[in-house]
């Protein structure tokens, strides 16, 4: 396995742009994005010459460029949140205010089933019938308390493997949505429907009205685009996108007039998408993404980069 370091230096030699970098231009919004595209990187088809991409043509698509393009910034999957153990289900069904108080009840129905008095052996004869006849009913008093503690356990038992079995389905069915779910990418030219999954840093994307945006991207040329990113901010004003004035476009967020393509500058946990997720602790954070993150401390000071 390579060095985080020379995976770093490697992106930077290739791409004249590292992931971080791409990440923290992903971060800007508005004209503030489209000035900073401009004094950093001299536009975005400048940019699209860092990426070794084409604004027209799009990639090559060759086996090994995508496959090095992956190992430097990702792939366009958010790993999701470790699934709970059955254990866990049971521990999170046993949580209901119900069921501890007929835990509760239960433990204390056990407890006063199987308590004797002191000194009821003394008594007389008399009073040692009426009390075996009392004793009879209490060695059957455990039976109460046992079958609630036995409903507790169904109970418990249902709940848990209903959770069990919806969440490993509802995983099942995002698995396949993610395998099936294309998307339109140029490559070579050509216009090809590709599987989001498969969407690298550096295609050039088409995009359109009704389209759901699988990654990060900037706008390289658009006719009357608005898009809806109240999935990210809250507000649910279109914004209208421009290469002058907003040319920012965000993974998650549907377009809803318009058309144009746009260059992916960030895919997976590396888009402001996977950034919430991860933060909001609803997917697995990515090792690769620590590894770049840690890359420059590791870099030597005679490195070419600097």
């Amino acid at each position: 396995m390579s060095h985080p370091g020379e995976n770093l230096s490697i992106g930077k030699y290739d791409f004249g742009c590292t992931l971080m970098e791409l990440r923290a231009l992903m971060e800007l919004h508005g004209t503030e994005a489209a000035t900073y595209l401009m004094e950093h990187y001299g536009g975005v088809v400048n940019l699209c010459k860092r990426l070794l991409t084409s604004p027209v043509d799009g990639l090559t698509g060759h086996p090994s460029d995508l496959e090095r393009r992956q190992q430097i910034f990702g792939k366009n999957a958010i790993p999701p949140k470790r699934p709970k153990t059955f254990i866990e289900l049971v521990w999170e069904a046993l949580q209901d205010a119900t069921l501890i108080i007929l835990i509760i009840s239960a433990v204390i129905s056990l407890g006063l089933s199987f308590y004797r008095p002191p000194g009821s052996d003394n008594e007389s004869c008399g009073e040692i019938i009426i009390v075996g006849d009392h004793n009879e009913e209490t060695e059957a008093g455990w039976i109460e308390g046992a079958a609630i503690l036995l409903s507790v356990v169904v109970v418990v038992l249902v709940t848990a493997f209903n959770d069990w079995s919806k969440e490993k389905q509802f995983r099942g069915l995002q698995s396949r949505i993610e395998k099936e779910q294309k998307f339109a990418i140029i490559r070579n030219g050509q216009i090809i429907q590709l599987p989001v999954i498969d969407i690298v840093v550096g295609d050039v994307a088409y995009i359109q009205y009704g389209d759901l945006l699988p990654a990060d991207g900037i706008l390289i040329q658009g006719n009357d685009l608005k898009t809806d990113e109240s999935t990210l901010t809250g507000e649910s004003e279109q914004v209208k996108k421009s290469i002058e004035n907003d040319p920012m476009l965000f993974s998650g967020t549907h377009v809803m007039e318009g058309s144009g393509r746009m260059l992916v500058t960030a895919v997976g946990v590396n888009s402001q998408t996977g950034i919430i997720f991860t933060l909001l602790g609803t997917s697995e954070s990515d090792d690769e993404v620590k590894k770049e993150e840690e890359g420059p401390r590791s870099l030597p000071a005679n490195s070419p980069i600097e």
